[in-house]
């Protein structure tokens, strides 16, 4: 009969399913601890546990690793389907944190170790944590660093907007940026009223001395 091979086709295909459905549990449990890690990794950074935040960053690194090389590589479906990618962003918004808040410069495209798009992401989400620690600079007086703080911000800003490719590629970056703009520019009045604040002090203490 011309159906007789739909038995074994439903088998091949029940087989199949089976395994991509095991390796997209396997990758969605992967991803959200990775986030999580992520996440603690970079309230670590703001709380200045450097090495508390690199161990937390490495687990993350290895929960990933293990997901993409795992089941998950032999189901490209899986792989693409999204979660990967955005715990993927996550990971990569922690490094970039962590180079920038604790060592003061940017990690390389090679050292995140994500695809470029993740990396891009995690990069524009890093301009809301720098605007957390520039706040942090500001209540504690530091002037000079919140300044070379909002300029890394501007450079990042800079990269960001000149990625013209269609929001279907970058998966939302378009939107990421324009975030990113608004968070600056919040950051740079918090830093100019800050200055005119610290410049009325310093006037008045003058004043007040001149008097005396």
């Amino acid at each position: 009969m011309g159906t007789d091979r739909i038995p074994e086709i439903e088998e091949h295909v029940r087989s199949y399913l089976d395994s991509a459905n095991r390796a997209r549990e396997a990758g969605l449990s992967a991803s959200r601890k990775a986030i999580r890690l992520s996440a603690n990794a970079i309230r670590a950074v703001h709380r200045g546990e450097w090495a508390n935040a690199e161990q937390l960053i490495e687990e993350a690194r290895s929960v990933l690793s293990e997901a993409v090389t795992g089941g998950v590589a032999e189901h490209p479906e899986v792989r693409h389907a999204g979660f990967l990618s955005d715990a993927e962003k996550e990971l990569a918004e922690a490094q970039l944190t962590y180079g920038l808040v604790a060592k003061g410069e940017l990690p390389s495209f090679v050292d995140v170790g994500v695809g470029p798009v993740e990396f891009l992401g995690g990069l524009a989400e890093t301009v809301g944590e720098l605007r957390r620690h520039l706040l942090d600079i500001l209540r504690a007086g530091d002037m000079g660093r919140a300044e070379a703080v909002l300029g890394q911000m501007d450079e990042i800003y800079d990269l960001l907007a000149s990625i013209d490719y269609p929001d279907a590629m970058t998966r939302g970056l378009r939107s990421r940026t324009d975030a990113a703009r608004a968070i600056i520019e919040r950051s740079r009045s918090d830093l100019t009223m800050t200055a005119i604040q610290h410049e009325l002090v310093s006037s008045l203490e003058r004043q007040n001395g001149a008097a005396d």
